[in-house]
């Protein structure tokens, strides 16, 4: 409920006449119950305006994306059901840093939330490596399946690191961008790759198969891209539409990498400074955030090719023999990596995969 303005308040009738004649007494007195109202938050400022926290949130997304828009719509939420009590600030568009700059600031305070994939993810826990496997997942279902079913032990994951895990987020499906066709393994191992720098052990993999990865900063692909200093990202449709990487890169294979997953992450720190009102609101304004994403995204993927398509991109068809090829070389690339994880992520990847293949063997005639 708003308080009137002290200012507004209208001093009862015998509180005029006492003033009008000079009573210095009464004067006194009332001065005295306004000054221990205004102490006791009675009148001026609202309590919940002055309890407002405000939450630096940081996100690669561009601004006025479908993910900036659901992102400050979650905001005005969070503001809506707490009163007022939290405030939402989004620094979008990789203003804060690239995804291992934007935790490394959480770690110290600097920001509390970020809205990360899964290189942001990788940074904070390993075991999100799972969702780096090219060609693991066939499907949105599948993703999502796993996603929801082990929901406890990745925000336990995340718990020991000194963050909350708030949603799942959905960055759309990850196909191959390059500025010359890439039907064949060849074709995409004669092009300067991008690979995200600082994850040492992805760029050494790629190099060993005869691959040149490029490591760069998320924020560095555009110009990278304009310069040459690379010629293939992998990303989804709707990122390269929303970048305008696809102008650089006219070329999109048809055969689908990987879903990019994501998660919006909050700091320990912050979150206890929360009450459990407010964490409950939080929650609950966020995990319809994530039904959106999970249900909006994968439309507007396809939709972005279509508009590309219209603005010069040429998506480009693998047939079965060179199919085989890339499944082949991804389950290569799989047992590699898997070979390269701590023993933790490798029992959750194997958990991760019982899971899926007991969803896939459900469904698989649908």
């Amino acid at each position: 409920m708003k308080n009137s303005s002290p200012d507004r308040v209208k001093p009862p009738l015998g509180t005029r006449r006492a003033y009008a004649t000079g009573d210095v007494k009464l004067r006194g007195t009332l001065v005295g119950v306004a000054l221990l109202l205004v102490c006791t938050g009675l009148l001026g400022a609202s309590p919940a305006d002055a309890a407002t926290t405000t939450i630096k949130m940081a996100t690669l997304v561009p601004q006025g994306s479908v993910w900036d828009r659901i992102l400050r719509e979650m905001g005005n939420r969070w503001q809506e059901d707490t009163n007022g009590q939290v405030r939402l600030t989004i620094y979008a568009g990789g203003v804060a840093g690239d995804e291992p700059d934007v935790v490394r600031k959480m770690r110290i305070g600097q920001l509390h939330a970020a809205a990360i994939s899964t290189a942001g993810l990788v940074s904070i826990d390993p075991g999100f490596q799972v969702f780096q496997i090219p060609m693991f997942f066939a499907s949105y279902e599948e993703l999502f399946h796993v996603l929801e079913t082990l929901r406890p032990d990745f925000e336990a994951r995340l718990e020991a690191k000194g963050y909350v895990l708030l949603n799942w987020g959905n960055g759309g499906w990850v196909h191959l961008f390059s500025k010359l066709p890439v039907r064949e393994l060849d074709d995409l191992k004669s092009q300067k790759l991008f690979s995200w720098a600082g994850d040492e052990s992805m760029i050494q993999m790629w190099r060993e198969n005869g691959f040149q990865p490029i490591a760069l900063a998320a924020t560095d692909i555009h110009t990278g891209l304009q310069t040459g200093l690379i010629e293939a990202v992998p990303t989804t449709p709707l990122a390269a539409l929303s970048l305008q990487w696809f102008r650089e890169t006219p070329y999109m294979q048809n055969l689908g990498l990987a879903p990019l997953v994501g998660a919006t992450v909050i700091s320990h720190r912050m979150w206890n400074r929360l009450t459990p009102e407010v964490r409950s609101a939080l929650r609950a304004a966020a995990r319809e955030t994530e039904a959106r994403l999970f249900a909006e995204i994968p439309e507007q993927d396809s939709e972005a090719v279509e508009q590309m398509s219209g603005r010069g991109l040429t998506v480009v068809e693998v047939d079965d023999q060179q199919e085989t090829a890339w499944r082949a070389a991804a389950e290569d690339f799989a047992a590699v990596q898997r070979k390269q994880m701590a023993a933790d992520a490798k029992d959750l990847l194997d958990r991760v995969q019982k899971i899926r293949d007991t969803y896939r063997a459900k469904h698989s005639g649908e």
